[in-house]
């Protein structure tokens, strides 16, 4: 059994390494066989979207093989996003909060909730506009 320590070292790597970093190859090592491709479909387009990309880590909560985590993210608009053209606008400190199932050591689930209105709004963008 995987501690809740060492599962909150991991929602921490998959951020620092996937999402900041931009190692793709690292999902293979952190995320389940069966969502790995998932993952690595949400995380690519975001970060040719905003390759400065940079979510802050406010707090990991865990219990159990449930870790909840309450992020800043940060980025510059520079690619495509959403059928979009980059503005080149930043947005800053949109907050997210995302929940990792994990188990054996990989994350098997997650789902998050994030101000897009707010992100929106950065870019220039109408709230409810995609």
């Amino acid at each position: 059994m995987t501690s809740v320590e060492g599962n909150k070292r991991l929602v921490a790597r998959a951020i620092a390494e996937v999402l900041n970093g931009g190692d793709l190859d690292a999902v293979d090592e952190l995320y389940a066989p069966g969502i790995a491709a998932a993952a690595r479909e949400w995380v690519a387009p975001f970060r040719e979207a905003f390759p400065d990309v940079r979510m802050e880590t406010v707090a990991l909560v865990g219990e159990g093989d449930t870790v909840v985590g309450h992020f800043r993210c940060s980025g510059t608009h520079t690619g495509p996003w959403r059928g979009r053209p980059p503005t080149g606008r930043a947005f800053r400190d949109v907050r997210e909060v995302y929940w990792f199932t994990l188990r054996d050591g990989r994350i098997v689930d997650w789902w998050g909730l994030e101000d897009d209105d707010d992100r929106r709004r950065q870019l220039g963008r109408r709230p409810g506009s995609s």
